[in-house]
């Protein structure tokens, strides 16, 4: 484990880091997506095109199933994160803008830090609480600054606080699989999982198809390719060694990914008081990322030998 003088582990950062950006940009295409593909079929054609890119690399490290003992974690974040968490999240960007969306979604990391402090036992470090905080207000920031009236859809919301809380419990399951399998395991499975509970929307993918123009239908295959299967990759290697409170974190950086992704593809200039948001997302994630260094252990006294 590569990890530099401030305590960060720098490898998983870095795979946290790819993380967020794919999933930064994956509010993007949801919203190009979106416009021709209903919410089902947007999850279901995404996580197929994602379980088609995992499985291959899956049987090219000759990995095979997971053990018992990681099932119930992989059944549950694949229904919960893969399934429910997309639909609701495709939904909701239906219903309010995409700084709306990225503000009620980024609670998942204070539902994340205490589902992991209670259920998984890693406690409530003081780091990790001071982070979230910094971190939300900075989400808070970001969303109302780049929404578009200040006022949203009431189902808009619900979804997204639905996509927040299943994301939040799919994570809290992942993180006990990922001590008996690998993370392309727990990640390939938990996309088949995820693909086989959105099968119901076979009939609504395979009818709107025929009428979405290419550049959709490329957004969706995008989704499945990089925000899925690369991205919940990356997410369980840093998950696998850092705690599910640190990582929900470091999510936060999304919002404001996202509206340096809104100027350069859309044309949309942040203004002030969104960069200041985008900042303090940066910081609280720094917050959160450090490490607590043991204290040193005084050296031991002599015992003073009898004569």
């Amino acid at each position: 484990m590569e990890v530099s003088q401030s305590g960060v582990d720098r490898r998983s950062l870095a795979a946290a880091g790819t993380t967020v950006v794919l999933w930064a940009s994956a509010f993007v295409s949801i919203r190009v997506a979106g416009e021709h593909y209903s919410p089902g079929a947007l999850a279901l054609g995404r996580l197929f095109a994602g379980s088609v890119v995992l499985v291959a690399i899956l049987l090219l490290r000759r990995e095979g199933m997971p053990p018992r003992a990681a099932w119930p974690g992989i059944i549950g974040a694949g229904v919960l994160w893969f399934g429910v968490y997309m639909v609701a999240l495709n939904w909701g960007e239906r219903e309010v803008d995409a700084g709306t969306a990225a503000m009620v979604v980024n609670i998942g990391p204070v539902l994340i830090a205490l589902l992991a402090g209670w259920l998984l036992r890693e406690g409530f470090p003081r780091q990790v609480l001071t982070g979230i905080a910094v971190s939300f207000a900075g989400a808070v920031v970001v969303g109302f600054s780049i929404s578009d009236s200040g006022h949203a859809s009431v189902l808009g919301v619900v979804l997204c606080v639905i996509a927040a809380a299943t994301y939040a419990i799919g994570v809290t399951c992942q993180k006990p699989a990922l001590r008996h399998a690998s993370a392309v395991q727990v990640t390939t499975f938990g996309c088949l999982v995820g693909m086989v509970a959105c099968l119901p929307f076979t009939g609504q993918l395979v009818s709107e198809l025929g009428d979405a123009p290419a550049s959709a239908t490329l957004n969706m295959l995008y989704l499945g390719v990089f925000p899925t299967a690369l991205a919940f990759i990356t997410w369980a290697y840093a998950l696998a060694r850092t705690t599910a409170a640190k990582m929900g974190a470091t999510t936060y950086v999304v919002p404001a990914i996202v509206v340096v992704m809104s100027w350069a593809l859309l044309d949309e200039v942040p203004g002030l008081v969104t960069l200041l948001g985008g900042a303090l997302c940066l910081a609280g994630v720094a917050v959160s990322r450090i490490r607590r260094r043991p204290a040193p252990t005084p050296p031991k006294e002599a015992t003073p030998v009898r004569t």
